[in-house]
């Protein structure tokens, strides 16, 4: 689907090309960390930092820097780490009109623990923005003055449950909005079932292999992806580590592979980036094969940096690395 056939849906043209729903934070990364922090007094790390973080924060940045029209719908705090964010939002051009500013709340802080080789960890506020934001938040009007709704990550919030969102899908559905959906691990045992009527709306959704064969209770990942294509996904686009991603939908399935060369020293909003890369090239109007490789452009940036929007800062970037992409390849 064009651009163009996304704005034509609803009849009306479009403010944005995308909004991103979902927790924007601060992320304070701390890298490198072993195991055995706390046998040390004072542990010394390179650097230690604010940035950005959250998967909707994340998102709209890298989309934004992208050239695309972005806007966001969150929930911060009346507090220094909510200015951060939107001081942040202005700087990359990101609409922050659907950012709800609660004073009973606090911004929500992710401390990030990274080792040597990527892995990583988060230490949050269980009190905080994240753990709050709830359909109250969500400014509907402000949603469908875009062409597509991402919902950055399903299960982020635990208060956007599988119920909250099939009432948020409906009302994009009926706005003639495409809907793009990325997922974590459930933070409080939800299961397949609580989100199969929310996913039957999802036109793109972009769950790791982990946390989809966690939700299916399958291994394999043919099996896997069938699980949830027959949940009404139009498009499984599950990310499949340094071997790309696999897309399954009506016309079949196919591996879309990684990018080479690449060595991740930070996997902190590797997921986000690729959602990004992804909904770019859709607005660009690539078929779904190319939005896969897009997608994995983006990806392999962002991990060859700290912090999940450190990587990418415009599109020429991602344009060498697709021109590398085709030559390793031979396409």
């Amino acid at each position: 689907m064009t651009a163009e056939q996304m704005s034509n849906m609803s009849g009306t043209e479009k403010k944005l090309d995308v909004i991103c729903l979902g927790a924007a934070v601060v992320d304070i990364p701390l890298r490198p960390v072993s195991r055995d922090i706390f046998d040390i007094e004072s542990y010394p790390v390179d650097r230690i930092a604010m940035s950005v973080g959250g998967d909707a924060m994340n998102e709209a940045t890298i989309i934004s820097r992208l050239g695309f029209k972005t806007g966001i719908i969150a929930c911060i705090g009346d507090d220094a780490a909510g200015q951060f964010i939107l001081r942040s939002c202005k700087k990359d051009n990101i609409d922050v009109e659907g950012i709800k500013i609660d004073p009973n709340i606090d911004t929500s802080m992710n401390i990030g623990l990274v080792t040597e080789d990527g892995e990583r960890t988060f230490v949050t506020n269980r009190n905080g923005s994240l753990w709050k934001e709830n359909i109250e938040h969500v400014d509907f009007d402000k949603m469908k003055q875009a062409k597509i709704l991402s919902l950055a990550s399903i299960f982020n919030c635990p208060l956007l449950d599988g119920k909250t969102l099939v009432k948020i899908f409906k009302e994009a559905k009926a706005a003639g909005m495409t809907i793009t959906a990325d997922m974590i691990k459930p933070r409080l045992g939800e299961t397949l079932d609580d989100i199969r009527e929310a996913l039957s709306y999802v036109d793109y959704f972009f769950p790791n292999f982990d946390e989809a064969c966690l939700m299916t209770g399958e291994t394999e990942e043919a099996k896997v992806a069938d699980k949830l294509f027959e949940c009404g996904v139009k498009n499984v686009v599950m990310k499949i580590g340094k071997r790309g991603c696999y897309i399954r939908n009506a016309a079949g399935a196919m591996i879309v592979p990684a990018c080479k060369g690449v060595t991740a020293i930070d996997t902190i909003g590797a997921g986000d980036n690729f959602a990004s890369g992804f909904i770019s090239a859709l607005l660009q109007g690539k078929d779904i094969r190319d939005c896969g490789i897009y997608a994995n452009c983006t990806a392999a940036i962002s991990v060859q940096y700290v912090g999940a929007t450190t990587g990418v800062q415009n599109k020429e970037m991602v344009e060498e690395m697709l021109e590398k992409y085709k030559k390793d390849y031979i396409l």
